[in-house]
């Protein structure tokens, strides 16, 4: 990873168009090899949870890493944008570009997934291409997005084949209490802390001279819609789980 990581900070092409490709290549493989026998509705999830999982762990490494490459004195809400720091932006605008065709085009009444797409990517490609600042801010709510990332995907594959297999449902029932808790200390915990503090830092007018207001005022709304949503999620599925367990129990006691 550190090699890597040398090799994209002394990088000065634009990578967005390979990243892309490889995205392709990846979703093409899936569609048309992987799971081309699946029934169309398990198809299309896995799908999307295979280029997932090709960003999700990959990316938060990525940017952990682009963010500690930089000295601390560089590592500010209004600090300016590193190569290495651009490139994993773009690592991340390609994932979402194809993830966001894939919902256009075979599940366009997802309209919930669509909008997230579409607001990331405003504030990706903003920070990425726009002001060229701020990249500090976004990296660090991307780890915090896709630090669970792998055991999500791993957990969403296991729920579309609960109701077929097993071993899946096995899986499914044993991971979803440790993928709730996480979720919860990193989305319901964490990124509100740090959100708090990016929002007072954008709002206190110390960026205005390298960050226009209206884009971090949009970045705020985007940011906390975010996560006011999954929290709402998480705390959805939380529900669901202790009823299913109370029901359970009520089974056993008869």
């Amino acid at each position: 990873m550190l090699v890597l990581l040398d090799f994209l900070a002394a990088e000065e092409r634009w990578l967005y168009p390979a990243f892309l490709a490889m995205y392709a290549a990846i979703y093409c493989v899936g569609h048309l090899s992987l799971f081309q026998w699946w029934a169309p509705r398990y198809r299309l999830d896995c799908v999307s949870c295979i280029i997932s999982l090709a960003h999700g762990t990959p990316a938060a490494l990525a940017a952990a890493g682009a963010i500690l490459a930089q000295p601390p004195t560089a590592r500010g809400f209004a600090a300016p944008n590193s190569c290495l720091q651009d490139h994993v932006l773009d690592y991340s605008v390609a994932y979402f570009t194809m993830d966001l065709l894939h919902y256009l085009a075979f599940l366009p009444g997802d309209t919930l997934f669509i909008a997230h797409h579409l607001a990331t990517l405003f504030v990706f490609v903003t920070c990425r291409y726009l002001v060229r600042h701020g990249a500090y801010a976004l990296l660090v709510l991307l780890v915090l997005a896709e630090v669970t990332s792998l055991l999500q995907n791993v957990w969403t594959i296991a729920g579309i084949w609960r109701g077929e297999k097993p071993t899946a449902a096995r899986v499914y029932s044993a991971l979803s209490p440790l993928f709730y808790f996480l979720y919860t200390i990193v989305r319901g915990v964490a990124g509100p802390i740090f959100f708090l503090k990016m929002s007072l830092f954008y709002l206190s007018g110390q960026a205005i001279d390298v960050i226009p207001w209206w884009v971090r005022i949009s970045w705020i709304i985007v940011v906390g819609t975010a996560i006011t949503v999954s929290n709402l999620w998480i705390w959805n599925l939380w529900k669901e789980f202790f009823r299913e367990r109370k029901q359970s129990m009520a089974k056993k006691s008869t």
